[in-house]
């Protein structure tokens, strides 16, 4: 009758979706096809009601873990770790989804009637248990029970029903195999402590750094690494290369005559200036190389453009999003090689998205530099004008100044110039030079900036802030006029010079 399972300790499988129950039965209804769990575990943790109801459809499966016939002599349980012991049968549900009524077919030891396997184990419950719950009880017992074989199943009881594992792979045969394999000597292992205390008082700790005091103490203060005999500082920096090297030479570069003042980059090379006399017998022996005038043209607005992108902003104001807002730049040429510079840096501009206004007044004839340069500037359709009047009246982002020429001085009393230096002196925008003239001539526009091309010229205070640029001029060129050359650049194209 449905009434000989209430008391019964049953786990009830619900599908991935409910989960596993797990309680004591409180009442089987045939009619209604239902059964009622009291003090009820949900997936190994304790429900917050007193019962749970199952309806049949629900029950994927349902295991009996202890039978009994009494309510009343049941003790209340306290979950599905509690000391009692239970058989894996395999009560499954029929099509009506009742449980089977017959169990003289299973057989269900008592309490009192197991026993340890080995001395000093205590009984394990046989039911599922919680991860937590096992591992504590596997804490608590005697190191006799470390052995190679599985805690669970060296302590199951015989007549446990476990199908797939009472067949004959199980039997003693295979035992033995096991036995001979992972079996050896491993038992006799696992049950020695190991002795820290006994280990610990081999190390002569007192010894040990009492050596190591007096090899720090050996000559100087220097540390020894590796061999007595060597010798190394006693610290290094977290960016100090600890390996020999050769001493660091800072002054690379020699000029035939004592310069007149001298730079040093960040990395603290020194980068003598030279006179323009000399500068141009630099040019003109590379230029003898294949160096040529455009060459030098289109490397100088590359390297000019660069410098001031990163004026501008960088990859912080030229980005899709800032589309809205793109930089202006106003470009201020003279009739000359500096102004093709000029006009050359204000088309790499245009390229990279800038708003290019050039100015440049209008003459009859013009250099054939300046007229290439100019033709390829208006096919990127910014603004040429030549009347300063047309230039903004609005402050701009930058202002690029090339009105100078190191040779032709005359053009500083023409109307046109002093109108556009006065107008980059009340503009309020940040001024960037473009190979400027040497300290003996006065500037028209303080500068914040000024490129120097190859190796810089004697610049005065206002010039701002020197940098230096590659042209590309190779060592042997250097050596053919006198100059001892060697890189300052590094990694890059434009590095900033310090005055000494």
């Amino acid at each position: 009758m449905a009434s000989d399972w209430v008391g019964s300790l049953v786990s009830i499988h619900c599908g991935p979706t409910l989960g596993v129950y797990q309680g004591q039965v409180s009442s089987v209804d045939q009619t209604s096809q239902t059964i009622s769990l009291r003090h009820p575990f949900h997936n190994g943790v304790k429900c917050t009601v007193p019962e749970v109801t199952f309806s049949a459809m629900d029950i994927k499966d349902l295991k009996i873990l202890e039978f009994h016939k009494n309510l009343n002599e049941i003790p209340k349980q306290n979950g599905p770790d509690s000391n009692s012991t239970s058989t894996q049968h395999g009560g499954r549900k029929d099509k009506g989804g009742c449980v089977p009524v017959n169990i003289a077919s299973v057989t269900v030891p008592n309490k009192t009637e197991t026993k340890p396997q080995e001395e000093g184990v205590s009984p394990v419950p046989h039911y599922s248990k919680s991860y937590g719950d096992r591992n504590m009880d596997m804490a608590v017992q005697s190191k006799g029970f470390r052995r190679r074989h599985n805690s669970w199943s060296s302590s199951r009881v015989p007549n446990q029903a476990t199908p797939k594992k009472n067949g004959l792979k199980n039997g003693g045969h295979m035992k033995n195999k096991d036995d001979e394999c992972f079996g050896d000597c491993i038992d006799d292992v696992l049950d020695e402590d190991f002795d820290f205390e006994g280990n610990l008082a081999l190390f002569d700790k007192a010894a040990v750094f009492s050596q190591i005091d007096s090899s720090e103490r050996r000559g100087n203060g220097a540390r020894s690494r590796g061999t007595p005999g060597e010798q190394t500082p006693s610290r290094y920096r977290h960016d100090e290369n600890i390996l020999e090297a050769k001493p660091v030479v800072y002054r690379q570069i020699t000029v035939p005559q004592p310069s007149t003042k001298e730079y040093s980059t960040d990395s603290g090379l020194v980068v003598p200036s030279i006179s323009f006399e000399l500068y141009k017998r630099l040019l003109a022996a590379a230029e003898s190389h294949g160096l040529s005038l455009e060459r030098r043209l289109e490397m100088t607005g590359v390297c000019a453009s660069q410098m001031a992108l990163t004026l501008l902003g960088g990859p912080n104001r030229l980005t899709p999003k800032n589309v809205h807002q793109r930089p202006t730049v106003a470009l201020l040429c003279g009739p000359h090689v500096q102004g093709a510079q000029g006009i050359s840096c204000g088309r790499h501009l245009a390229n990279h998205e800038v708003e290019v206004i050039l100015f440049l007044p209008n003459f009859v004839k013009m250099l054939e530099a300046i007229t290439s340069e100019l033709a390829l500037f208006r096919k990127t359709g910014f603004k040429l004008v030549s009347n300063v009047k047309d230039l903004p009246e609005t402050p701009v982002d930058l202002v690029i100044n090339c009105l100078d020429s190191h040779e032709n001085g005359f053009l500083r009393d023409q109307p046109w110039y002093k109108t556009a230096a006065d107008w980059a002196n009340q503009n309020r925008a940040p001024v960037l030079s473009i190979d400027p003239p040497v300290s003996g001539q006065a500037h028209a526009v303080e500068a914040k900036w000024s490129l120097s091309l190859g190796l810089p010229l004697p610049l005065s205070e206002g010039a701002g802030r020197v940098y230096l640029c590659d042209i590309g001029i190779p060592r042997q060129v250097f050596q053919e006029v006198g100059i001892k050359y060697h890189s300052p650049f590094g990694c890059k194209f434009v590095v900033p010079l310090h005055s000494e």
